[in-house]
């Protein structure tokens, strides 16, 4: 099911008495989410993300825009006439029911046409279980589960319905890392399997990167970027995107374009001869650095960490925005850094520029 949003803008009116300025939670937002596709809307906390899906889900009417399923105008539509499935961040289990339970009371309250009987719900809550692999406790009761079972529990019953679209608000904030990693890996794999168009709210950057066909990147109810999210990371919009995505996080340096050559404080690292005379801010990734001898980048050593099969260089600079620079090398180098300097070269396709005032994107030749 296609879902498109059109102009969809959402309002709540001021909490503060004094000023009565209204908070524009989502502004005049547009997207076509293609059909059987995992999307992941991706951001800082309030920065709309949540409120994109509840207009999504009905649970809140959007000040303005429409939104579409297919060729449906659901803008008006009650939740539970929308034909979705969501999945809350707390999973919303009730305690008193056993799994079986839980997954099949969205079919008990349906009425009129769409009342099932009571084998076919059966069956279909059966087979939500087997889908998630959780068909081996149906006896159970949620107290008696852990916290990734309890969510694949949420996950059956948003299935079960057979929804046009499935939606799931932060589904893995709760659980432990590996639980997480795990539980992300089950989602895509049953996206995958269903084909149902997803939509899939976090804050996580790893998680939406991992298992989204595209991502959504939001701030302060703004859409900053669309993309599938290996374009997005490699060709960031502007500085928020750039610093948003990314572990460790981009390195980011004031800078300066002289006469075609671009100064990291007194260090010329390249030569862009098609950008302007101008002071710029210079995001370079973890992964962009080659250590060099001769390397135009000249840094102070603090630290190596050695994760396996790669290693952390700490080091500082005396143009870094960041109170320290994170390089990560191949764990063969890290014998090559001794003495007061650490010097760099850096690849051209992991260093990116941006205008110091707007913080957008400059485009130049590599």
């Amino acid at each position: 099911m296609k879902i498109v949003l059109q102009n969809l803008t959402k309002v709540f009116p001021s909490r503060n008495k004094k000023s009565n300025e209204e908070v524009v939670a989502v502004n005049n937002f547009n997207f076509e989410i293609p059909d059987g596709k995992l999307i992941g809307l991706l951001g800082p906390s309030g920065c709309g993300k949540s409120t994109t899906l509840y207009m999504i889900s009905g649970l809140q009417k959007p000040s303005s825009g429409k939104i579409f399923f297919g060729d449906d105008d659901v803008t008006e539509l009650s939740t539970e006439n929308r034909g979705i499935g969501l999945v809350f961040q707390n999973y919303a289990l009730y305690p008193h029911l056993t799994v079986k339970q839980n997954i099949l009371f969205p079919l008990q309250n349906l009425k009129g046409k769409d009342k099932l009987d009571k084998d076919t719900m059966l069956k279909r809550a059966e087979e939500a279980a087997r889908l998630v692999q959780i068909d081996q406790l149906l006896d159970r009761k949620p107290s008696e589960l852990s916290g990734g079972q309890q969510q694949r529990v949420a996950i059956a019953r948003a299935l079960v319905k057979m929804p046009r679209v499935l939606l799931l608000d932060e589904p893995l904030s709760n659980l432990d890392a590996r639980l997480r990693l795990q539980t992300r890996e089950e989602i895509r794999r049953i996206q995958k399997e269903t084909g149902i168009t997803t939509v899939f709210v976090t804050h996580d950057q790893e998680e939406a990167m991992s298992i989204s066909d595209m991502i959504v990147v939001m701030k302060s109810g703004v859409v900053q970027q669309i993309g599938k999210p290996q374009d997005v990371y490699d060709d960031p919009a502007n500085l928020f995107v750039a610093k948003f995505l990314g572990t460790p996080p981009i390195n980011v340096f004031s800078g300066l374009v002289k006469d075609g050559t671009l100064y990291i404080g007194s260090d010329a690292v390249m030569e862009i001869p098609d950008v302007a005379d101008q002071d710029v801010i210079v995001g370079i990734r973890p992964e962009g650095f080659i250590l060099s001898d001769t390397g135009a980048l000249i840094c102070k050593p603090v630290n190596v960490e050695v994760m396996g099969r790669d290693v952390s260089i700490v080091t500082t600079h005396e143009a870094s925005l960041n109170p320290l620079v994170r390089s990560i090398v191949n764990a063969d180098n890290r014998l090559a850094v001794t003495g007061e300097h650490v010097r760099y070269d850096i690849k051209p396709h992991k260093i990116f520029i941006f205008n110091k005032k707007t913080e957008e994107r400059i485009h130049f030749m590599r």
